[in-house]
C-alpha cells in the first residue's frame, strides 16, 4: 500500500466483505486503499442525491492517485464516466454522449470485482447496458453500496468542495 492512500479515519463496511477490505490487515484499518473507501463512500452518496458533478469529481480526484493499468484506476475512471454520463443526461438531455460515457465505463469497470470498495458493480453494469437502449432506466436508480443506496448529506457536499 501506498503512504499517499492511507486513511485511518475511514470505518468498516456496513455490511459484508467487498474486495479492498480485510479486517486483518494491519497496521489499517482493514482498507487497501482507506482514500479510495472514502472517495467512494462521498462519490456514491452524491451520485444516488442527484449531486452528479460532485460525484464525478470525488472520484475524478481520487483516480489521480494510482498509474495507469491498476485496478484502482480502471475502476475510479470507470465511476468517473457513470457520473459524467449521468449528467450528460439530466442536465444536458444528451443521451447520445451519456451512452458513449457509459460505453467507456463499462470497458472499465468489464474486469473489476463485482464487490469493489462495496459497490455492486453488477447492478452498476447491467444499468449502464440498460441505459443506453432505455435512458430512463437512470430515472431513480441509485448505486448500491454495501448493500444499501445511501444519499449525501452536508459532509458528503464538504468534502466535495474541498476538492476544487
Amino acid at each position: 500500500m501506498d503512504d499517499h492512500t492511507r486513511d485511518y479515519e475511514v470505518g468498516p463496511p456496513v455490511s459484508g466483505d467487498p474486495t479492498g477490505w480485510s479486517a486483518d490487515r494491519a497496521p489499517s484499518n482493514g482498507w487497501e486503499h482507506g482514500t479510495l473507501r472514502r472517495a467512494v463512500i462521498h462519490g456514491v452518496r452524491l451520485y444516488n442525491a442527484g449531486a452528479f458533478h460532485e460525484s464525478h469529481d470525488c472520484f475524478e480526484d481520487e483516480w489521480y492517485n494510482y498509474g495507469s493499468g491498476t485496478t484502482e484506476s480502471a475502476f475510479l475512471h470507470g465511476m468517473v464516466q457513470v457520473a459524467a454520463g449521468a449528467y450528460k443526461h439530466f442536465d444536458f438531455e444528451n443521451d447520445d454522449g451519456m451512452c458513449s460515457l457509459f460505453q467507456t465505463a463499462l470497458q472499465y469497470l468489464g474486469g473489476i470485482p463485482d464487490d469493489y470498495y462495496g459497490v455492486d458493480l453488477v447492478d452498476v453494469r447491467t444499468t449502464l447496458t440498460d441505459a443506453c437502449d432505455d435512458p430512463t432506466t437512470l430515472h431513480g436508480w441509485r448505486i448500491a453500496l454495501d448493500g444499501s443506496t445511501p444519499e449525501a448529506t452536508d459532509v458528503d457536499f464538504s468534502y466535495a468542495e474541498r476538492l476544487e
